[in-house]
């Protein structure tokens, strides 16, 4: 079998630990500590993230996305695939060294995403982004950390508390649709939705597509119209 072999290392702002690049031939993982994020092999969640919040707005005019984490940018490849070339999508990556790796080592997996004339990079905290951008986006897609139940950075609980649910809802236009990934179902956050005053719509997805890989869940929030 061929070995995991370690390429690079990031740390996570605000003690959120370190994450690790790995490599075993084709195939990438990003880990924080002993749990492995993401997989270059398994993208059928994240992917699923921008296509259920996609079939929402693409009907929209030059429809606009945020997209909170970069990850290994299948989220973003679904969302460019999905909307078309009208759309202009925002991706938020909090850490410099995803990015490098994206347009480094993991360069094919990426493609030509983060050069697509649609696609804005800005790579900092997603929070202040969402604050500074009232009634700016069409969709908001977040999948940072974990979900909702923070694993590497206790500021991300910024997003998922009632004041960054009530921020997001600020930032999207009537009728948006706020789309969270999370690695596991939770209660509290989808009572969180509701008493922002989203209608709220639980959807559980495969890590692998269809019925293959790890059983994620991807919440679907619908601001008033």
């Amino acid at each position: 079998m061929i070995p995991w072999v370690q390429l690079d290392t990031a740390a996570v702002p605000d003690g959120g630990g370190t994450l690790r690049l790995m490599q075993r031939g084709g195939e990438f993982s990003i880990m924080a500590g002993a749990i492995e994020l993401m997989n270059s092999r398994l993208s059928g969640s994240e992917e699923a993230l921008a296509t259920l919040a996609g079939a929402r707005i693409r009907s929209r005019p030059r429809p606009q996305m945020l997209i909170g984490g970069l990850g290994m940018g299948f989220t973003l490849r679904a969302a460019l695939a999905d909307l078309g070339p009208d759309a202009e999508i925002t991706v938020a990556e909090l850490i410099p060294e995803v990015i490098a790796w994206a347009r480094g080592p993991m360069a094919a997996i990426h493609g030509d995403s983060l050069t697509d004339p649609g696609v804005i990079l800005h790579q900092g905290d997603v929070v202040p982004l969402i604050r500074a951008s009232p009634a700016r986006f069409d969709a908001i897609l977040l999948d940072v950390d974990n979900g909702p139940e923070g694993l590497t950075r206790k500021a991300n609980d910024a997003l998922y508390s009632r004041e960054g649910l009530a921020a997001a809802r600020r930032a999207m236009r009537p009728g948006g649709v706020l789309a969270v990934w999370s690695a596991g179902p939770s209660a509290p956050f989808t009572q969180r939705l509701r008493q922002a005053g989203f209608a709220v719509e639980e959807v559980p997805v495969r890590a692998g597509g269809k019925r293959r890989g790890a059983r994620h869940m991807i919440w679907l929030a619908a601001a008033p119209g």
